[in-house]
């Protein structure tokens, strides 16, 4: 069949054109053209050789990139390089399962970890996809950081050929949310790339927003055809589904084999260890591995909630995108975050009811207001605090994200207990504003989670925290308090693989008497050699506090040879303090050790990042 001008939009010189062109294509050439139509009117490229993109991403505007010309996009490039930036093992699942993606569809593909990547490669690339998260303040990964700084260095080269894309992994309840991606994307146009989709930012509940992003990838990069994206699903970070059909979007019903308190009579404190079953489950897990479980929001604040806001708890409230419905107690029971409060959920609460007072709350030179009052109140807070009383379910509980998965380093090696997994769990309990408050999971594990019961988990795969392949390397192990949870699957897998490799641990919490976790377990394995030596600092028993740090610095020449010797380091715990005095430990044990500056130091352990020696499970 051929064009003509009154049966096309075309004018006589195109359909001629057209005319002679269209007999000429196979198959391929003609998926091919279609897609890049489909591209082109994505991007919003027309004829004119000035077209630009724009980027708006919620939240937050990019400067408009610079100018793709249609030439440059009429000749795109099949080579596509994929890296991702993971701290906990999400960017990183989401990175290869894109390259997959891609792989399917014609593309030769080089994917790679940040902190592998050979950045003087960069100027090569034609089209980079970029999966990054957020820690901390706002901060890259550790795997990341190599990248990062050598992009927002000197050294880094224009880039007028690249085509880009981001994906930001993150949490709107901290302050800088996905910041790291933000801050890529930005840099990038900066060197003169051209976005190819524009970047995304997700919340703890990326999955719908990871798998948009793809299709607008493929879309952009030329794979425009139905058949195509309708292979694009729901990205997760789970086993693959040749592995196990069970995932972060299909967990698995693992039943509670025992749970039971580590602490003594008398501690402050208490910790569960938590044994699980997977039977039947095929799901698999390495030490350093983390389980993610699916908790339940505390009965009590559910109903003090509902009353507050004259709900009735047996209305029904839709639950997904689908319309999908259950009951409202159950819904806020377990499916709906309560506990956490974010900017984006304030704000659109204020435009709902129009608080002044929320208004308020979030406008210039309240700042550090609303970030404490974020950091400490929950949503029944929030509706007492601000008298939002008349509100309907109906209008707030769509509003609500849902709860997210709780991670926890696993504290067993698959190796010595088959078909099951252990977790270490300190509970969470305080009050504040004279309302007792609660840990979500570690209270549900603590309280209401008996040995036969039940609980949603699946298995998050970390890459980024893994004992050497030589089984002959010597290991230095850093975790106080439930930090310490990984390292016992580290001398369980050790123990029983036979690995030769020395073993030193460095555990710490506040009394010997009541606090030593796991404490005949590692008498044992010193005794059988699994572990080679252990040094401990207990804090509340003796005047002056004492803590990991110190002793590592006791024993700086000896943990110094260690490291001359090939020595793995790993660090699990508390990010915001615990892991960044035991970094400027090692700092203080490398300058003093090994004559190095304070500037050679930090290098030292830069390297020891990248070559995989220095890996840290913080939190």
């Amino acid at each position: 069949m051929e064009l003509q001008v009154t049966n096309s939009p075309f004018n006589q010189e195109q359909v001629e054109l057209l005319n002679r062109l269209l007999p000429t294509l196979v198959d391929s050439q003609r998926i091919w053209l279609g897609g890049y139509l489909a591209a082109i009117q994505y991007a919003g490229i027309g004829t004119n050789q000035n077209a630009v993109l724009s980027s708006t991403v919620a939240g937050d505007t990019a400067p408009a990139a610079s100018a793709i010309p249609v030439s440059q996009s009429s000749t795109q490039s099949k080579s596509v390089t994929v890296v991702f930036g993971s701290q906990t093992g999400n960017s990183d699942a989401l990175g290869k399962k894109v390259a997959k993606k891609l792989e399917a569809q014609g593309f030769e593909v080089t994917v790679s970890s940040m902190g592998s990547y050979k950045t003087g490669n960069l100027k090569k690339v034609e089209n980079l996809l970029i999966v990054v998260s957020t820690q901390g303040e706002g901060e890259p990964p550790d795997n990341a950081i190599p990248f990062y700084e050598f992009l927002f260095s000197k050294r880094a080269p224009q880039l007028p050929n690249l085509r880009y894309s981001v994906l930001g992994l993150g949490d709107t309840s901290y302050e800088f949310f996905c910041q790291t991606g933000k801050d890529f994307d930005k840099r990038l146009e900066e060197l003169g790339g051209h976005r190819i989709a524009d970047r995304v930012d997700c919340d703890v509940d990326f999955d719908e927003a990871a798998g948009e992003w793809i299709e607008k990838v493929l879309l952009a990069l030329g794979q425009g055809q139905a058949d195509l994206l309708s292979e694009v699903k729901a990205i997760d970070s789970g086993a693959l589904a040749s592995e196990s059909e069970f995932s972060r979007t299909n967990p698995f019903q693992a039943e509670v084999l025992q749970n039971l308190n580590l602490n003594g009579r008398g501690s402050q404190r208490e910790t569960r260890h938590v044994e699980l079953s997977l039977e039947g489950s095929n799901l698999h897990y390495q030490p350093g591995d983390s389980l993610g479980i699916y908790p339940e929001n505390h009965p009590r604040l559910v109903d003090e909630l509902i009353e507050a806001l004259g709900w009735n708890a047996q209305e029904l409230v839709p639950v997904s995108k689908s319309g999908d419905q259950q009951l409202l107690r159950n819904a806020l029971l377990r499916h709906f975050e309560i506990t956490v409060l974010t900017k984006p959920l304030l704000a659109q609460i204020t435009e709902l009811t129009g608080s002044p007072s929320l208004a308020i709350l979030q406008s210039a030179g309240h700042e550090q207001e609303l970030r404490d009052y974020l950091a400490d109140r929950d949503l029944l807070d929030l509706v007492v605090d601000h008298s939002l009383i008349g509100v309907t379910a109906q209008q707030l509980v769509p509003l609500l994200r849902k709860i997210p998965a709780r991670l926890y380093s696993i504290a067993s090696s698959l190796q010595s207990n088959p078909d099951e997994v252990h977790i270490t769990v300190r509970t969470v309990r305080y009050d504040l504003q004279g309302r007792d408050r609660y840990g979500v999971c570690s209270v549900q594990l603590a309280e209401r989670l008996e040995s036969g019961e039940s609980i949603p988990v699946y298995i998050q795969h970390n890459p980024n925290f893994k004992l050497p392949e030589d089984p002959n390397t010597p290991i230095i192990m850093i975790g106080p308090g439930t930090g310490v949870a990984p390292f016992r699957a580290f001398i369980g897998e050790r123990e029983e693989t036979g690995a030769q490799g020395k073993s030193w641990l460095f555990y710490g919490d506040q009394h010997f008497s009541t606090d030593f976790l796991y404490q005949t377990e590692w008498q044992h394995w010193l005794k059988e050699g699994a572990l080679t030596r252990m040094d401990v600092a207990f804090s509340r028993d003796r005047d002056q506090k004492v803590y990991v740090q110190h002793r590592m610095l006791e024993k700086a020449k000896e943990l110094y040879q260690w490291l001359q010797e090939g020595a793995a380091l790993y660090v699990c715990g508390d990010e915001k303090k615990m892991a960044h005095d035991v970094h400027a430990a090692l700092v203080t044990i490398l300058e003093q050790e090994g004559n190095l500056s304070p500037e050679a130091a930090a290098d030292y352990l830069t390297q020891l990042q990248q070559q995989k020696r220095y890996q840290r499970d913080v939190y």
